[in-house]
């Protein structure tokens, strides 16, 4: 009986060391995977991805149309505008006379751009353009680049002279009837520009002073005051280009020869994080999608060496990213 119960017990004590043994290794390679899953979404929130291949020679001018769930943006030497939608991979392009510095939309059928000699309505659906306001049209030597809605809908746009020389560029501020108002001279290269969640304060970028600048806003006259450097950006970081805003009220700035966009706390003036993308040149962002929660980037093609073009072979692409923080709808021009 006692050798009978040995072995019994013997067999029952190796078999639940079995068992305690195999839940181990099942528990340790959940483990690992549930680490790697892990290790996956992290870079996916700080590593941007093809998106679509567009291979623009100098895309920019970013911005999510909320109603159509469409990408507007524009290829400034190729003279396009690009309207991509995400949910069939699929993007239509519409040719423009001259270069065009960005686009903002009105209507399901309409939109704004900036063209090298003036600003204009654009129909999208049969292409025709219909001027608004020709500042500028007499300085044959600028070009329109930027530029965004405020809240009340009236259109801010910069110029930059096409050599980039220091202080010849200007910002404008443009209703709906096409009156247009000298709000910034001496500029350089006018870029980025956004407002806050409370209408308060305008935040603006002149890419050669690496800096972003703020402004008291007042939003019922479009006024504003009191500059102030609300970040100031290392030159080890690239140069800043177009920006948007997220519903926690921080910067998101593409940084051109930075190989990246980059979030900023306009309060500290500090770095909160950066998002990689593989292109040298990265040029506007803007939040999109149904739940405003994907970082749509835009890149250019030109003016990389041969050793970026073979490291960065879709450079001129569009790109995504999750970021894990949403942004808050564009605002349309207002038009009469």
């Amino acid at each position: 009986m006692t050798t009978k119960y040995n072995k019994t017990t013997n067999i029952l004590l190796v078999f639940l060391l079995t068992l305690i043994l195999t839940q181990c290794n099942s528990n340790k390679k959940i483990d690992k995977t549930i680490g790697e899953n892990k290790t996956v979404v992290n870079e996916l929130k700080n590593k941007a991805i093809l998106e679509f291949d567009i291979k623009a020679q100098l895309g920019e001018g970013a911005i999510w149309n909320h109603e159509s769930q469409e990408l507007y943006f524009i290829d400034i030497e190729g003279m396009k505008v690009h309207i991509y939608n995400p949910k069939t991979k699929t993007n239509r392009s519409i040719n423009t006379p001259s270069r065009i510095g960005t686009i903002v939309p009105i209507d399901s059928e309409k939109s704004l751009v900036a063209l090298q000699d003036g600003i204009y309505t654009l129909n999208i659906n049969t292409g025709e353009f219909t001027l608004l306001s020709d500042v500028e049209s007499e300085i044959t030597s600028n070009r329109f680049n930027d530029g965004k809605c405020d809240p009340s809908g009236r259109f801010w746009v910069g110029s930059m002279e096409l050599n980039t020389k220091p202080y010849a560029a200007n910002l404008y501020m443009i209703n709906a009837k096409g009156d247009t108002t000298l709000k910034l001279d001496s500029i350089s290269i006018s870029n980025g520009i956004v407002w806050s969640n409370d209408k308060k304060t305008m935040y603006y970028i002149d890419t050669p002073t690496q800096e972003i600048k703020a402004y008291d806003y007042e939003d019922s006259t479009g006024n504003i005051t009191n500059q102030r450097i609300a970040v100031k950006i290392a030159d080890s970081l690239g140069n800043p280009d177009g920006m948007t805003i997220d519903e926690e009220g921080m910067l998101w700035v593409g940084m051109w020869s930075g190989s990246s966009v980059t979030r900023f706390n306009p309060n500290t003036g500090k770095m909160i994080s950066q998002i990689k993308v593989p292109a040298a040149n990265v040029t506007s962002c803007a939040f999109g999608g149904k739940n405003l929660d994907t970082l749509f980037i835009t890149s250019a093609a030109l003016y990389m060496s041969e050793e970026n073009q073979e490291k960065y072979p879709h450079a001129g692409g569009l790109f995504k990213v999750v970021p894990g923080v949403k942004g808050i709808k564009s605002d349309f021009f207002k038009a009469e």
